[in-house]
């Protein structure tokens, strides 16, 4: 009875040995496969990642531009603004000039031939005494109005028709194109 039960127990030691072999093939190849679904995973996320990294970036690097390119134009604003302020300025400036009486003459000379029956010339009342000669040459009577700077307004005899030629208001007139060409001396 000992043979029959070694041979008993080879036979459920082979068949054991059979199983075990069989089992670790199994878990060598379900391990395989685990690690193969992690690694494709891993290679999603990765690709996740990346993907998330460049739209991140690419948003960053727009925020970025946008950023730069609105301090460019309020920089352009604010210097063009400075050389308004510097043009009036310098307007404020020219009452004290010697040519002053020259150019408000011909600002009155340039309103005039605009008006038919120019009645009245109103000017600021610190420029009336400049072009009261004036004035009496053309037969028109002189007004004052301290809110007119730098210039004339001739009225008409029906006081339907008025011409202002002053300095400010040529700038104004003016500025959006001169404000451009401004912009382009200064940031070519």
């Amino acid at each position: 009875m000992s043979k029959l039960n070694d041979i008993l127990e080879q036979e459920a030691l082979a068949e054991i040995n059979q199983i075990l072999e069989t089992s670790d093939a199994t878990a060598v190849k379900l391990i395989q496969e685990a690690e193969d679904k992690a690694a494709g995973r891993l290679a999603i996320q990765r690709k996740r990642m990346e993907s998330a990294t460049r739209t991140a970036r690419h948003r960053a690097e727009g925020a970025a531009e946008l950023a730069v390119s609105t301090a460019r134009i309020q920089a352009k604003g604010e210097m063009i603004a400075r050389v308004r302020k510097k043009v009036l300025s310098a307007i404020e400036e020219l009452a004290g000039k010697p040519d002053y009486s020259k150019i408000l003459t011909a600002l009155a000379d340039e309103a005039i031939r605009t008006v038919d029956g120019a009645e009245s010339l109103v000017v600021n009342p610190n420029d009336s005494g400049i072009l009261n000669d004036w004035a009496m040459q053309k037969r028109i009577e002189i007004r004052t109005d301290p809110a007119l700077r730098f210039g004339v307004r001739l009225v008409s005899s029906s006081s339907k028709r008025s011409v202002e030629n002053s300095l400010p208001e040529r700038l104004d007139r003016s500025w959006d194109m001169l404000s451009a060409r401004v912009g382009q001396i200064l940031w070519q």
